[in-house]
């Protein structure tokens, strides 16, 4: 078939009513100044690219699922609305959905954005915005006084906002959609006099003229030039409509691999809407249990191929007819996997903030896939254990970022070690990853080659709550409401005050780079923290038991309490962690661990 065209109002008269998009289309993702910016090139004449459509036939038009265009769309929102076929003329949009979404918008929807700097949550904070044309700005001479509208030659006066902008000399707007009306030559005409007569009289010839030039423009490009040229596809076969659709995608907007594959999915799985299926579990892995996390589709997809023993480098050859009918066998114990594998990392107290690699937790799901487990929250004696044994390897993994960058290689080292090793039981493998891995360059235990990163572990890294957690006998952070606390307040190292009582700068400036390292942290209750709130250590510490420096690992010497000893507080400190590591967590390779004694030239303080 050869290609059409059509104006934009017929074109938008039909979405929602013919025009539909198909499950493989990914979320809407443009932003007011897109929409802009392709209202600017319609005025100016300028080409759009060509659509691409497929028409189902009616026998067919039931096999697939199909969404709505989003017409009044809210920012960060990924899912459309189901539609039904019934009684329908269906065409598929693949090729096109942004352009013809932003039109919709622009001509009879809304965008709904949220307030600078405002909390999502609260329905107050969200502005729901409609398209405006300035009916009186000249686009041949005048220049946008935004940069980025003239960095990309913005010239027409399209601008969204929630209320018609306030009148001014030289500006008279108009709600876009009202071009709609004019269903016909007397309609406009009919419109262009109702504006004509609110024109002030102060307006100038120059200005009535070019508000009928810009009215007309708008008028023509929405009515009367045929704009939208598509390309109508009427094979009926799926499988070189999902073809078509991946190379029609291939440019502007890359379709990431999950998109591609939840195109491939959606395409083979019967009897499952496998879009509602990855988007529903993806949100409900982030928000429905009990940390918060952030979980991709890609992650997902990944476990996928992990998870069923299959080529897990995730590319889209991997996803084959034959690899897709095995996922689809096993998708359901992939979601109670996947889902135990976050509660149990969220009791660790691991979740968005502290996660820094999604790829580290799938060996972890892996091991729980092939035993058979679950989040390992029974208090049994093997439960315990074997939840204490993830708990540092993961840690370990994260700390030392073993799983950083591409890690394919290691993610396959890693299910080769566990597979062979439970043959023989259900022991969660920590000895042999630790090891196996170690003899492919990716350490993921301390040693002497590592304790001193370690200890450099600032507040304020995303490693910090888990390298600090590694001090303590518990492994359920993720149950209580746990601060990152400086032992040693960060307010009384002011360099002002402390310059104030004639701190010697040498001394303060080893004071500063000593008050946020590893040493000077210790974790707290949240109201615990709250209470301690400022109050000089060695005032505070009197208010605890008698077991609080040692489970926390304070020197018992008082008199390094003070903050002119702060220095020499974190290196006696540190020199406990690292004995405390050495006889407990790190114990089983008889890691030569030795007690750091710098010297004031090796530290800097």
């Amino acid at each position: 078939m050869a290609y059409a065209s059509t104006t934009i109002a017929r074109a938008v008269g039909q979405i929602n009513r013919s025009y539909f998009l198909p499950a493989i289309q990914r979320p809407y993702v443009w932003h007011p100044d897109q929409i802009v910016a392709l209202f600017d090139s319609l005025m100016k004449g300028y080409p759009i690219s060509s659509f691409l459509f497929w028409q189902v036939e009616p026998s067919r038009r039931d096999d697939w699922d199909i969404y709505k265009f989003m017409e009044n769309f809210r920012q960060g929102d990924v899912h459309n609305e189901l539609a039904e076929a019934d009684g329908r003329d269906i065409t598929l949009v693949l090729d096109g959905q942004q352009r013809l979404t932003s039109l919709l918008i622009g001509l009879q929807g809304s965008y709904t954005v949220r307030r600078k700097y405002a909390r999502r949550g609260s329905p107050d904070n969200w502005v729901r915005q409609n398209l405006y044309l300035d009916l009186l700005k000249d686009a041949a001479v005048e220049a946008s006084e935004d940069a980025d509208d003239q960095d990309i030659g913005i010239t027409y006066g399209f601008r969204f906002s929630s209320t018609i902008p306030p009148a001014a000399a030289g500006h008279m707007w108009m709600k876009v959609g009202r071009i709609l009306d004019c269903t016909s030559d007397d309609k406009f005409d009919a419109l262009l006099t109702e504006i004509e007569d609110s024109l002030p009289e102060t307006a100038t010839r120059a200005e009535s003229r070019r508000l009928q030039q810009n009215l007309n423009r708008l008028y023509r490009m929405v009515w009367k030039d045929e704009v939208i040229s598509y390309f109508t596809e009427t094979d009926q076969s799926y499988d070189r409509v999902l073809d078509i659709f991946i190379r029609a995608n291939d440019g502007g907007t890359k379709l990431s691999k999950s998109d591609l594959l939840l195109s491939m999915i959606t395409s083979k799985w019967n009897g499952v809407s496998a879009r509602e299926e990855i988007f529903g579990f993806v949100n409900h892995l982030n928000t429905g249990l009990q940390g918060k996390n952030n979980v991709d589709k890609d992650l997902v997809m990944k476990a996928c191929l992990l998870l069923s023993d299959l080529d897990h480098v995730y590319k889209v050859g991997n996803f084959t007819t034959r690899n897709l009918a095995i996922i689809e066998k096993n998708w359901g114990e992939i979601k109670r996997v996947l889902e135990a594998t976050f509660n149990l990392i969220n009791r660790f107290g691991i979740d968005q903030d502290t996660l820094t690699s999604g790829n580290a937790i799938l060996p972890i799901a892996y091991y729980l896939y092939k035993t058979g487990q679950g989040d390992l929250a029974a208090s049994t004696p093997d439960d315990v254990r074997t939840s204490s044994l993830i708990q540092r390897w993961l840690i370990g993994v994260l700390i030392n970022g073993v799983f950083g960058g591409t890690s394919d290689n290691t993610i396959g080292a890693a299910r080769a070690i566990i597979k062979d090793k439970i043959r023989d039981g259900k022991s969660f493998p920590y000895t042999e990853l630790v090891d196996g891995l170690a003899l492919r360059g990716r350490l993921t235990e301390l040693n002497d080659s590592n304790i001193d990163s370690f200890l450099d572990t600032a507040y304020g890294r995303r490693t910090c709550f888990l390298a600090l957690s590694l001090l303590y006998d518990t492994t359920t952070w993720g149950l209580t409401n746990y601060h990152i606390d400086h032992i040693i307040p960060r307010s009384l190292v002011d360099p002002k005050v402390l310059r104030g009582a004639n701190v010697p700068e040498t001394v303060l400036e080893r004071i500063q780079e000593a008050v946020n390292r590893l040493g000077n942290l210790q974790l707290l209750r949240g109201q615990e923290n709250l209470e301690k709130s400022n109050q000089p250590f060695d005032q505070w510490i009197h208010t605890r038991d008698e077991g609080f420096r040692a489970r926390h690992l304070i020197p018992e010497n008082e008199s390094l309490y003070d903050v002119l000893q702060l220095p020499k507080f974190v290196k006696e400190r540190e020199r406990m962690i690292v004995k405390h590591l050495k006889q407990t967590i790190f114990s089983h390779a008889d890691l030569s661990l030795s007690e750091p004694h710098p010297t004031e030239e090796a530290r800097p303080f």
